[in-house]
This record gives C-alpha cells, structure tokens and sequence, in this order.
C-alpha cells in the first residue's frame, strides 16, 4: 500500500527528524527526573515507616489521600498547560529549565530527621508534598508531552518514546543500587538515617539538576492558543477513547495484594554462597539487576518488535500474558535455595523482556491518540494527555500505599522490632511469598480485560497524519508563511 504521506518531500521528513544530540539531551533529562522521583516514589513511604517509625496503616491512609488529591489536580494542570504559551510561542519547554532546582531541594526536604511526634512529622511531610507535587507536575507534564510535540510523524515518536524510555529506564536503574550502596555503607558503620539523608541530596536533589538537559530538545510541532477553558479542554477527553482506557488498564494493574519488595528480602532473603553472606538488601539489589539485564537491552529494539508482531498494543497484551504465566511457575518453584532464587531470576528476567517496553507502547499510543484528538476537534491537548500520565502515577502509587499500609498493619510488621534486627511474626513471614510472586498477577488479569479495548490500527494512523500535514501546511499558507516552512515541521 502506497504511503499517504508519500506527497511530503524528502526535505519535510528530515525537518521531521530529531537530531540524536537533542534525543541524547532529551533522554538524559528523564533519566534524571527519574532518579529524582525513583527515591521518593520508591522510598519515602519505606522511610516513614522504617526510619521515622510511623505506623503503617497511617501512612498508607494518609498517603493514599494526598495521592488521591493530587492525581485528581494533574488533569487540570494539564489543562492549564495548554491554555498558555510562553512569549517565543513555546507551551512546554521553558517548564524544564526553571523547575528542576526547586523540585530538588523539596525532594530532598522530605528525608530530613525532623525532631517531632508522629502526627507533627507527618504533617511537616504532607505540607512539602504538596507543594513539590504542584512544581513536579508542572514539570511531568512538559517533559512527557514534549514526546509528542518531537515530530509529526508517528515512527518518529515513536523512536523518541523508545530513546527517552531508555533513559528513563537508566534513572531507574541508578536508583536500582540504593540497596547495595546502603548495605555496604551500613557494613561501614553509617547509619541508615544518615544514608536516607545522604541520597535525598544525590539522587533527589542530583536527579532533578540532570533533568534540566531536557531544556535543550525543542518544539518541533507548534499549535495556536486553544479557545476552549480549562473546562471544556478537559471535557475533550471523551473523545480520546485510547488515552482513557490506557489510563484505566494502569490504574487496575495496581490493584496487587502485595508490599513493597523491600519487606520481602529483608525480612525473608538471605544466603551463603562459597562462604560470603548475602543479606537481604544485596539480594534485593542483585536479583533486581540480573533481572533486568534482558529487559535492559531489549528496549533498544522495542519499535522493531512491536512492529514485527503487529503493533504497540500487540506488545502490551503479550507483556501480560507472560507476567501472569511466568509468575505462577515461579510461585511452585520457590526461594529458599540459591537454585530456586536462580530459576526467579531466570523466570523475572524473561518477563522483563516484553514488560520493559509497556512504558514505550503506552507513551507511543498516547502521541497517537494527541493526533487523533487534533483530527477530529483541532485542538492538540499535549498537557491534558500527558498530565494523565502523571494521574495514573499518583493514582496506582496512592493505591499501593494504601494497600501496603493495610497489609503491614493486618499481618502484624513492626518497624522497631527490624530495627534491632528481631524476625517478624510467623503469619507475616508467611504471607511474603505469595504476595511477591503471585500478588502481581491479580493487576495483570484486570489490564489485560481493558487493554483488549483500545484500537491500534495503522493504516488509520497514516491516514490522519496525512490529513493533518495536509491541514497544517494550508494553515501556514493561509497565514503568510513560506512554502517551506508550512506544516510546522520546524523549529
């Protein structure tokens, strides 16, 4: 079939194209913001616990509501995000270069050992919660919406998707080592609260001065100021039927009777291999690691995959089919031995192949669904959309929390009594198991129900990219500009 974009000369597709030094500067911001946001999403909760010892079941409700409120503020600022424009005409860059250094030093605020009661310690938290979330939404959504504002054309993003999800995956990956880096501190005599405090200055405030590389990948896509309010932009969201089922699916995907995996290896994990011990946080570290090596270099070939089984939802129904399988295999095998631990490994690790490229598809269809919108209303929604994105986050983070602090308080954990290095009682050992390697399962069936759902056609694709090129290029006619620079291809 012929190419309906084929009318465009080559000259158009190399405007269209992002140059690799700008991807590189681009995928390098999101690996920062993501070791920014890997140490308060992945650890602040753990700290409240475990350092500040506040009861679980509190700081799960009370998280869960912060989140809650949080999540439900980002579609506005999203809308909010659309609704402006900067002088020089831009809506998302300039975010990138002013925010990072204030959502930094909040980030790092929040690790600090401040000398109150429970409640006080608490509220001092929420309060610095609550404004970093603003800044840092402000932030997400700029920095993922600008994936769709990279080029016109659909391969394009969908390269730009792949390349800044690598670099995400490294921000993740950074924070990946807390665990060995803070076992080996400990071996050293530092305390664990000192180490907290240390990495909220490294990897809280760090990530968030690395992010601001992103400042330098431009808007290649421009779009005038919409008419609508900030209501009625939201109100569009009706028609972005992709963009609300990806949403649902992630948001049931959360929906795991489980804790945190830190609770597991350190309180049931630890082995002697030719005579070197093995503690929990190592093994937490190492299995986390060789586990993801597959998942690490298959992401460098995401597009050519999805392509090659038949598209990016293709992708994620394949991901999840192999996580519900693979995950009751290893539920039989078990842990206790370092072989069983090994065959974990092996089993995490085959599911990570397909489960490392969910966040490239669902980044992908969500670019698409953006021209989908402009084709059918006119009015490109790059904050509302992406602002979703940073809904789900707070949404199936607020979900865990709760979940997690509901189950520690129902099986009995007591944060004092790991903190003198006392096990934990027998039916909270008990439960640890099932609810790391079968728990998962549980999210994955209900995604996969709505996932079914969301259409990915490519030929329609190619269609409304054609018609869109076409009416962008009259546009810029219509209003004076040069024949070359007509279709807002470039800078």
């Amino acid at each position: 079939m012929k190419n309906p974009l084929s009318f465009l000369l080559s000259k158009k597709q190399v405007e269209g194209k992002v140059q690799n030094r700008k991807l590189f500067q681009y995928a390098l911001g999101l690996a920062g913001q993501n070791v920014t946001y890997g140490y308060v999403s992945g650890w602040l909760n753990y700290f409240c616990i475990n350092l500040l010892h506040i009861k679980p079941e509190k700081v799960g409700r009370i998280f869960f509501a912060s989140y809650f409120w949080d999540a439900v503020n980002d579609p506005v600022i999203g809308a909010a995000v659309d609704k402006h424009r900067f002088k020089n005409g831009e809506k998302l860059r300039p975010y990138l270069l002013w925010l990072p250094p204030l959502i930094g030093a909040l980030s790092a605020m929040m690790f600090f050992d401040v000398r109150l009661g429970e409640n006080g310690k608490l509220i001092y938290i929420l309060l610095i919660y609550f404004t970093w979330d603003l800044f840092y939404s402000l932030q997400d959504t700029a920095l993922w919406g600008m994936v769709a504002v990279s080029s016109p054309f659909s391969e394009e993003r969908a390269r730009v998707a792949q390349w800044v999800s690598i670099g995400a995956g490294a921000g993740g990956a950074v924070v990946g080592t807390f665990q060995l880096l803070r076992s080996l501190l400990g071996r050293f005599g530092v305390e664990d609260m000192t180490v907290f405090i240390l990495f909220a200055f490294l990897f809280a405030l760090g990530g968030e001065l690395v992010s601001m590389s992103a400042h330098r990948m431009p808007e290649a896509v421009r779009s005038d100021t919409p008419r609508e309010n900030v209501w009625q932009s939201l109100a569009l969201l009706r028609f972005n039927r992709t963009l609300l089922l990806i949403v649902l699916a992630r948001l049931v995907l959360s929906l795991n009777p489980k804790v945190g995996n830190v609770y597991f290896f350190e309180n049931m994990v630890q082995y002697d291999i030719l005579g070197i011990h093995i503690d929990g946080k190592t093994a937490d570290f190492l299995v986390g690691l060789l586990s993801g090596i597959p998942g690490t270099f298959a992401v460098f070939f995401a597009t050519k995959f999805a392509k090659k089984i038949g598209g990016m939802k293709r992708l994620l129904v394949v991901s999840q089919v192999m996580s519900i399988s693979l995950r009751a295999i290893g539920y039989f095998v078990g842990y206790r031995s370092v072989w069983q631990m090994g065959i974990i490994i092996v089993l995490n690790a085959l599911m990570n192949i397909p489960g490392s490229m969910n966040d490239i598809a669902h980044r992908s269809l969500l670019s698409d669904s953006i021209d989908y919108l402009e084709w059918r209303t006119g009015v490109r929604t790059e904050g509302i959309s992406f602002s979703m994105q940073n809904f789900v986050s707070k949404m199936t983070g607020g979900f865990g929390k709760l979940i997690e602090g509901e189950l520690l308080a129902r099986l009995g954990y007591d944060s004092k009594r790991k903190a003198m290095g006392l096990p934990q009682n027998a039916r909270f050992r008990k439960a640890m198991w099932p609810m790391y390697m079968a728990g998962p399962i549980v999210g994955a069936v209900l995604y996969l129900l709505v996932i079914l759902f969301v259409k990915d056609d490519k030929h329609e694709r190619m269609r409304i990219e054609a018609e869109l090129a076409q009416r962008r290029r009259a546009a810029a006619l219509a209003d004076g500009e040069p024949e070359d620079s007509a279709g807002a291809l470039a800078d």
